[in-house]
């Protein structure tokens, strides 16, 4: 067995919970009313998309050659 790690992105929405993203893997998706569930609902898409990867032959990927940095940038209204 081997431990991946993935970053996750949350959004908190208008109408309530948070909007949960997987960067590294696209169209990894998912919603929780709270920070907490959110989080719980993220490890299983996470786990469910890598399963379906597997089924499918497809490569698995990861984060390791991954860089994060933010940008500041200054908007003109």
């Amino acid at each position: 067995m081997k431990l991946l790690s993935y970053r996750i992105m949350l959004r908190k929405e208008s109408e309530g919970g948070y909007t949960v993203i997987v960067p590294s893997l696209p169209g990894c998706v998912t919603y929780g009313n709270s920070i907490e569930e959110a989080i719980e609902m993220a490890k299983e898409a996470i786990e469910l998309y890598i399963e379906s990867l597997k089924d499918h032959g497809e490569e698995v990927p990861t984060e390791e050659s991954t860089l994060e940095y933010t940008l500041t940038v200054e908007v003109h209204a």
